[in-house]
């Protein structure tokens, strides 16, 4: 699914209930691309509605309403890319794939986390991150969580 793809702008805002800028967001994203060696890889996030992500999230896991974040790899991995000290290996220019998220619902669990928003924004980033490399945490014993547990203690997310 590459319908964000062809937007220059690494994360897209395509909603409107919820004002934030796309700065930051852009910025962390970076930090996340670098911290896991994808520099040179790219990802698209793209911002939507409630609507917007309940009729992805019914089109592509046959899940009701909305959710806070969903990925689309643009490769389907057998096994998820090894993070190492020296990085992900990746060929250069490698398309990851496109995060979806819609800031509505991500404010609503902020509230329940007990997080701001921007914060809760990030966690999704990486979240959406990992899923593009191959993680799975529905199916990997444990492996996601673990290493998303590492890198935001790393990025100072709570």
């Amino acid at each position: 699914m590459n319908s964000f793809q062809g937007d220059r702008q690494a994360v897209n805002n395509r909603q409107r209930a919820v004002r934030l800028a796309r700065g930051p967001l852009e910025t962390f994203l970076r930090r996340v691309q670098k911290e896991v060696g994808l520099q040179r890889a790219d990802v698209s996030v793209c911002l939507v509605s409630d609507a917007e992500i309940a009729r992805l999230n019914e089109a592509f896991r046959r899940k009701k309403g909305p959710t806070d974040v969903l990925s689309f790899p643009a490769v389907a991995r057998r096994r998820p890319v090894r993070l190492r000290s020296s990085g992900a290996a990746l060929k250069s220019g490698e398309y990851l794939g496109d995060i979806a998220i819609s800031p509505s619902t991500a404010r609503r669990y902020a509230k329940e986390n007990g997080r701001t928003l921007s914060i809760e924004l990030q966690v999704l980033i990486l979240h959406g991150v990992l899923h593009l490399l191959g993680y799975d945490h529905e199916s990997d014993h444990g492996q996601m969580d673990k290493i998303e547990r590492k890198l935001r203690k790393r990025f100072g997310l709570t």
